[in-house]
């Protein structure tokens, strides 16, 4: 049985409800494969770029724990996406990459302190030694 509305001269058909439902449902299933996100390539690359730039820097002499952390990082984010897992691949290889500029300024930081360090022992030594000649000479 049809359900149908006369209004003047047309008719009208109604949708039933199972109609309804199935096209609901099918276009559900359209939009979940459609929205599948990308591999993350951008943000491998830039963790990649990243770590070599702090390899290059020797970060692992002064910041080991972070370049780890960020090498880690970056084998988990290259795992999710072999395993489609495409959002978790993003965020661990932005982690990644802001881990491996955390080691490398963290690693700038602790250089400037050395040679810091060494400047004011070498101005120490020569203050010693102007005393030394200033008390000689009186």
């Amino acid at each position: 049985m049809k359900h149908c509305i006369r209004k003047s001269n047309t008719t009208v058909k109604r949708a039933t409800p199972l109609l309804v439902a199935t096209t609901v449902a099918g276009l559900f299933a359209l939009s979940g494969c459609a929205s599948a996100p990308p591999a993350p390539t951008q943000q491998l690359q830039a963790a990649e770029a990243a770590i070599s730039v702090a390899e290059k820097a020797r970060v692992a002499d002064y910041a080991s724990p972070e370049l780890g952390e960020a090498r880690d990082k970056l084998a988990a984010a290259q795992t999710a996406a072999q395993q489609e897992k495409m959002v978790e691949a993003k965020r661990l290889a932005e982690q990644s990459r802001v881990d491996a500029e955390l080691a490398t300024a963290r690693a700038e930081v602790a250089k400037a302190k050395a040679v810091n360090d060494e400047m004011m022992k070498s101005t120490d030594v020569i203050k010693q030694e102007m005393q030394r000649n200033t008390g000689a000479q009186q």
